[in-house]
């Protein structure tokens, strides 16, 4: 069987992809510029299509002869719902078996706008006729690498809203391998899996495992939204991006973040990844955290 990834260059792209090869399965990756190519077929895609997901005769093209879809939109994009509209008429229209979405842990908080609008897409998808699968991932436990220089040399793990704001994360390796799993084995089809990890934890307790993984002090610190805008601006982010994320921190500081692991434990087989495994993993494979 072959099955199409779109947004295949992202790190939850080229993740997935090696999820599917491992199983053995077929993988024509679906990426936006031409020197992606390579990357996603080194990673074992057998096939490429190259072009703008927002273009529905790009996505038609590469739903052509596929039994199952991983639809993968840009991340914090204001055209999630367009998108997500034409990867269901394509993959209609080519007989998809099944179309599998990724979402995002608790799509239903308005508050969230990129959140609220892959809720959208679910609710189309619900209606599109198609056999689906929603899979609902945490924010992942690589998502503190990006602060990794100032973790090492200066000891310091910087988060834009309070040290005591609790999150649940995610290995991003185990959403996908469960996304593997729901895209070759029978069985998912109507199903909406949450994907979650870890316990909540507050940015005092990451900062404590990072120390103990690191042998040394690692203090969290609240980065004032304002200087983490200007970083996202002068970082070349554009302007929907910033404000969606400055309305998702500002939820963070209010609520958390969190969710229960049973279910991707139970499409694993296994007790998801700790945060403390993740970074004892890190720590084997890189020595650098």
């Amino acid at each position: 069987m072959m099955v199409l990834v779109t947004g295949a260059a992202g790190k939850t792209g080229r993740a997935v992809i090696q999820a599917l090869v491992k199983r053995g399965a077929a993988v024509r990756a679906l990426v936006r510029r031409e020197e992606q190519r390579r990357p996603v077929e080194a990673l074992g895609a057998q096939e490429t299509i190259c072009g703008d997901m927002g273009d529905p005769a790009v996505l038609q093209r590469a739903a052509e002869g596929i039994r199952a879809v991983y639809h993968i939109c840009p991340n914090v994009s204001p055209d999630e719902v367009a998108i997500g509209q034409a990867a269901m008429a394509a993959a209609r229209a080519a007989g998809v078996a099944h179309f599998v979405y990724h979402s995002v842990l608790h799509p239903q908080t308005e508050a969230m706008p990129h959140h609220w609008l892959k809720l959208r897409v679910e609710e189309l998808l619900l209606a599109s006729g198609l056999p689906f699968t929603i899979l609902q991932p945490a924010a992942y436990m690589q998502n503190v690498l990006a602060g990794w220089p100032a973790v090492v040399e200066q000891g310091i793990y910087r988060v834009p809203y309070p040290v005591e704001t609790r999150l649940s994360m995610v290995d991003l390796e185990d959403v996908a391998e469960a996304a593997g799993a729901v895209l070759t084995e029978a069985g998912h089809a109507g199903a909406t899996y949450e994907l979650v990890g870890s316990e909540p934890l507050s940015q005092v307790e990451v900062a404590e495992v990072l120390s103990r993984a690191l042998g040394r002090l690692v203090q969290a610190e609240q980065t004032p939204i304002e200087i983490w805008q200007g970083e996202a601006v002068a970082g070349g982010m554009g302007a929907y991006q910033v404000e969606t994320l400055v309305k998702m921190f500002a939820y963070y500081e209010r609520y958390g973040f969190w969710g229960n692991s049973n279910a991707l434990g139970w499409l694993l087989g296994r007790r998801p990844a700790s945060f403390a495994e993740f970074v004892g993993k890190v720590v084997e494979t890189s020595g650098r955290f």
